[in-house]
């Protein structure tokens, strides 16, 4: 399972989603994606994204890397969590939001669960608000 506000993806989304999928070899890999609401992306970016939610959750099920779409929660980070009870969380290199205590509160809900930092895919270019600054 990864997370992400997705504001319309580039080269770097899809190198997160490989790489996330590598994690459990491709034979048995099932590939999670949780889209940030729009209230949250204000929270944590203090402006709300380009694309509304709904247009984010179909633009990233329009990509072959993702088997399946889910919205995060609105007030609770943990319950679209425990409800996809994924085996492994890969987090992007820049996501900190939510994730300080994010294994011990999953452990604590009884789902102990893995949890992986990823690579940057050329973190100076494929970032959407580096991609926003060059248009």
């Amino acid at each position: 399972m990864v997370f992400g506000t997705f504001d319309g993806l580039h080269e770097g989304h899809l190198s997160f989603f490989k790489q996330a999928r590598g994690l459990f070899g491709s034979e048995k890999s099932f590939l999670i994606v949780s889209v940030a609401r729009d209230q949250n992306v204000f929270k944590i970016k203090g402006k709300y994204p380009n694309k509304n939610e709904r247009t984010r959750v179909t633009l990233v099920k329009k990509c072959q890397l993702v088997d399946k779409v889910v919205l995060s929660g609105l007030r609770n980070h943990l319950s679209h969590i425990i409800k996809a009870r994924p085996d492994i969380i890969a987090l992007g290199y820049d996501q900190k939001a939510y994730v300080k205590n994010l294994k011990r509160d999953l452990k604590n809900k009884n789902l102990p669960v893995k949890i992986v930092r990823l690579k940057p895919y050329r973190e100076k270019i494929y970032k959407n608000s580096l991609i926003k600054t060059l248009q």
